[in-house]
């Protein structure tokens, strides 16, 4: 099954919070996951940087931290969530805010904005996403060894009931980008690209990136 873009939020099985990113994409897959300035961006691979022109929302930064938090999007949001966390917004008006004054992508597929929110040390998540035709923004309790994620297509309503894996066994930044990329439920979705993560690690946040074989 194709469910375009995905974002997840968790927790490892020795109770570390993370977020988590995969692209998945059919039209533009010669993209990579690029750690810079702590942040994560999404960019084309050298030699397909003309992919730019045609289509503009297929560069952007992914993860970003705000204060105790790791925000992972799959656009442009991902900064004004961020700044609108470091300002005392909480965290759910943070997301609705942002994700209902850019709106879904006006591409040619209406392609929904998604976002995954996790805090350094307290069990809690969110995701969020706007669609053409909806809006949800979900908080999740997290606990040791699961996860919930959102995609763009077909999975894109945030639920604490599907869309879940209850059997998630990765611990390092590291480990989490290749088991966004073909593990466990994310096995048999298609066309994965490339994957980037953030795990809480004492008082930061530690970053990895994946690219698909």
């Amino acid at each position: 099954m194709y469910v375009g873009r995905i974002v997840t939020v968790g927790m490892t099985p020795e109770g570390k919070n993370f977020a988590a990113y995969r692209v998945s994409s059919r039209s533009f897959p010669n993209r990579e996951a690029l750690i810079k300035n702590g942040k994560v961006s999404i960019m084309p691979r050298k030699g397909f940087e003309s992919d730019l022109t045609k289509n503009p929302y297929i560069a952007y930064n992914c993860i970003q931290m705000a204060g105790d938090y790791a925000v992972v999007t799959n656009g442009s949001q991902t900064d004004p969530i961020a700044e609108k966390i470091n300002s005392g917004m909480n965290v759910r008006d943070a997301i609705a805010f942002c994700l209902l004054a850019l709106d879904y992508e006006k591409d040619d597929y209406n392609t929904p904005r998604i976002v995954a929110v996790t805090h350094k040390t307290e069990p809690v998540g969110f995701l969020g996403v706007i669609r053409k035709d909806a809006i949800h923004v979900t908080e999740m309790s997290l606990k040791a060894g699961e996860l919930y994620y959102v995609a763009t297509y077909e999975h894109a309503t945030p639920s604490k009931c599907h869309y879940n894996d209850k059997n998630f066994n990765a611990e390092t930044a590291e480990e989490i980008c290749k088991y966004v990329i073909n593990k466990g439920v994310f096995a048999d979705l298609e066309h994965p690209v490339t994957s980037a993560a953030a795990v809480a690690d004492g008082n930061s946040f530690s970053t990895a990136v994946d690219i698909a074989e």
